[in-house]
């Protein structure tokens, strides 16, 4: 298969007319290709080329929830966010009994080898900050003892990371071990103050879950203005930053503010779906067994006392960093594709180079998603009607 006559979208720039091959799932070469006599052409008549976007922050779509813990809903969730775009994510658990989270990864990782959206599970509580709960139940909040942690751990790498709150008792090794077995440790939900986030980046946490949400930032202390969780992950070079860029979590300033602190490199775009993505307005759904409602473009918890993750795909994201932020387009494309890659050491993701899997999304000018494919093969788009095989 070749893409041809397409304006191909890399970290530092956008390249016109260009072509990509692609075989056995794999980019096998980029420039100014001629197509071969036995290969599949894809004109994409100037439309762009970008790398698959990558969310690392999934709970639900369509009514449908990750807690259910079947495959028919996770193909559900994957499906409608590959018609935005996504084509890797991580499904992500709420605070619940740890026999329900176990239950729940385990049938993601019975379902890796058929859904090829699905990389694995985000582990998002129940070791959190009451305080810093957001729309998490915290009758499930409990501390990460090792009879607590023993079952997640046997899990392995289907859980590819987990949020934690650092300053919680027994936090502080849970992120060593998670770090040691390769789990990606991402402070979250959390009160820190800025030296127990500091002990979390010392231990292995080296990401922070939807910044500027959920999270402790500057208080007094004995008089002292003192940072939190949010003022030492903008300070440390070396920690990623999720980002909802929905218009509804964080402010235009605040996602501007983000940017010139850490750089497109230094953020990864989050959509935080639930299950009220893709459903109308009002509509009624279930977050960890709190009664949550869409309303205005944004999921709430029905009493209206927090936001319930977002009703957003990751091209919502991205047409927001570039307008109203003003991100010029191939950084807001990093974030959503090259740095989520690089967070997470998934070193075939996320990029248009050769050996890379040919994971990718063909936009518009108007950045609509025409398109997605994952190691080439078009992903199940049910809104996507405009054929892009050409003979």
């Amino acid at each position: 298969m070749i893409f041809t006559n397409g304006r191909l979208i890399f970290p530092d720039r956008i390249a016109d007319g260009l072509s990509l091959r692609v075989e056995h799932g794999r980019i096998t070469a980029i420039g100014r290709e001629r197509p071969r006599a036995d290969e599949e052409v894809i004109d994409l008549a100037g439309n762009y080329l970008a790398p698959g976007f990558i969310d690392l922050h999934v709970h639900g779509a369509l009514g449908r929830d990750t807690m259910e813990g079947t495959s028919e809903a996770f193909r559900a969730i994957c499906d409608y966010h590959a018609g935005g775009g996504t084509t890797s994510l991580l499904l992500t658990t709420v605070t619940a009994p740890i026999a329900e989270i176990v239950r729940v990864v385990s049938a993601i990782g019975r379902a890796r080898g058929s859904i090829p959206q699905l990389r694995g599970a985000h582990v998002e509580g129940p070791f959190i900050s009451a305080e810093k709960r957001g729309a998490q139940r915290a009758e499930f909040i409990v501390e990460p003892t090792p009879e607590m942690v023993g079952p997640l751990l046997e899990l392995g790498l289907v859980i590819q990371r987990m949020t934690i709150a650092p300053e919680v008792p027994g936090a502080l090794e849970l992120i060593a071990r998670l770090t040691k077995s390769g789990i990606s440790a991402s402070s979250g939900h959390s009160n820190a103050w800025e030296e127990e986030a500091r002990a979390a980046f010392e231990h292995g946490m080296r990401q922070v879950t939807h910044t500027f949400n959920c999270m402790s930032s500057i208080r007094r202390r004995q008089g002292e203005l003192v940072a939190g969780l949010l003022e030492f992950a903008l300070s440390e070079p070396e920690i990623f930053c999720e980002l909802i860029a929905d218009g509804q979590h964080v402010g235009t300033t605040l996602m501007r503010m983000l940017y010139r602190a850490k750089g497109a490199a230094g953020i990864c775009l989050v959509s935080d779906a639930t299950a009220g993505a893709g459903l109308p307005n009002e509509s009624r759904f279930q977050l960890g067994g709190l009664d949550c409602v869409v309303r205005n473009g944004a999921c709430w918890v029905a009493d209206g006392s927090a936001l319930a993750g977002s009703a957003a795909r990751m091209i919502d994201l991205l047409r927001h960093m570039v307008e109203p932020v003003g991100i010029p387009l191939h950084e807001a494309v990093q974030m959503a594709t090259q740095t989520p890659a690089r967070a997470m050491g998934w070193q075939t993701k996320g990029r248009l180079a050769i050996g890379c899997d040919a994971d990718l999304v063909i936009l518009s000018p108007q950045l609509q998603v025409e398109r997605s494919y994952c190691g080439a093969v078009p992903c199940q788009n049910p809104s996507q009607n405009r054929r892009w095989r050409l003979a």
